[in-house]
């Protein structure tokens, strides 16, 4: 018998702090016009003192977990998607079983920055097909903030915090209609934190470790990447561009998802965009813009989505889903 899987409920968290361009303008060398010009971002949500990953990723998973009708005790998988966890070990997915009260089931945590959900939906739609999971737990979540090198002009306008998450439920038919991964690691230095705990541990506990980018060709790379994943997953499918309901990219500017939309021949009226509010919430930013769709009304049954994302590794990857 074939198994699929279908995302069946999606919950968000963001943070209650709200950082707006115009306090970033009192304490680096920018303004609110040049932020919105280049990026689209008008503000981001940022951690609180004392509020860390595994906080977040609890609170979208409650309200997935409620969206969906199902108990936590139905949850025989969780995923988190995070390059910012709260400890070396155990995992995030590890401290948030226990928080949920769930025993037994695998749980862990997959790194691949931005993209780093569309990697978790595509493990979770495996296990699903193997037969091996009934109900799956995927989280994208960050504190990103704390990467972050709040007197670099170039990197803190564009992060934020946040968490998203799904559930997924075993299917006879196909939710998700197929997932595409690819990473090349030759552009490592073009988007990284070069320090970590084998690497200068000293750096991490100064908190010197922080986001390095180089804005414009990590820009090239991200349009030209995600061109062609769209090609490559609407061509797995036989699909034509037009049978793509809704796009939900990665939310890292506004141009860049503008590029995206382009090359489906997408208005921009059926591309999700939170990118003006959330910032680059980095693995969290698909399932929050996700679950902001589903809850507005947006998003119906029977719809075909395209999510995709592109981030520090080189990462990219896609997601086709009929909801």
């Amino acid at each position: 018998m074939t198994h699929f899987s279908r995302i069946v409920g999606t919950g968000g968290y963001l943070p209650d702090r709200v950082v707006t361009n115009a306090e970033l303008e009192k304490t680096v060398d920018t303004s609110d016009a040049w932020i919105r010009e280049r990026t689209g971002i008008t503000q981001r949500h940022i951690a609180a003192e004392g509020e860390f990953t595994v906080d977040l990723a609890e609170k979208a998973a409650r309200r997935a977990i409620e969206a969906s009708g199902i108990q936590c005790s139905d949850i025989d998988l969780i995923i988190v998607a995070t390059t910012t966890a709260d400890q070396v070990f155990p995992s995030t997915a590890c401290l948030l079983q226990s928080r949920l009260g769930i025993h037994g089931c695998p749980a862990f945590d997959i790194q691949a920055v931005c993209t780093g959900f569309v990697y978790a939906l595509s493990v979770a739609d495996q296990f699903m097909r193997t037969g091996s999971v009934k109900t799956a737990l995927v989280i994208g979540a960050e504190t990103f903030s704390r990467i972050i090198d709040w007197t670099d002009r170039n990197t803190c306008v564009l992060f934020g915090d946040g968490a998203g998450a799904v559930i997924l439920k075993r299917d006879n038919s196909p939710g998700i209609l197929s997932t595409h991964l690819h990473a090349d690691g030759d552009f490592a230095s073009l988007l990284q934190v070069p320090k970590g705990v084998s690497n200068n541990l000293s750096a991490v506990q100064s908190g010197t470790a922080y986001v390095e980018m180089a804005g414009s060709e990590v820009f090239r790379m991200a349009v030209k990447t995600l061109g062609r994943i769209v090609d490559e997953t609407l061509e797995a499918n036989q699909m034509e561009k037009t049978d793509i309901d809704w796009l939900v990219p990665h939310q890292a500017n506004h141009r860049i998802i503008a590029a995206t939309a382009k090359k489906l021949g997408m208005p921009m009226e059926k591309v999700v965009q939170t990118v003006a509010w959330h910032g680059n919430t980095s693995a969290a930013s698909i399932p929050l813009a996700l679950d902001v769709a589903v809850r507005d009304g947006r998003i119906n049954r029977g719809d075909t989505i395209l999510m995709e994302g592109f981030g520090g590794g080189f990462t990219w990857g896609s997601a086709l889903v009929n909801w």
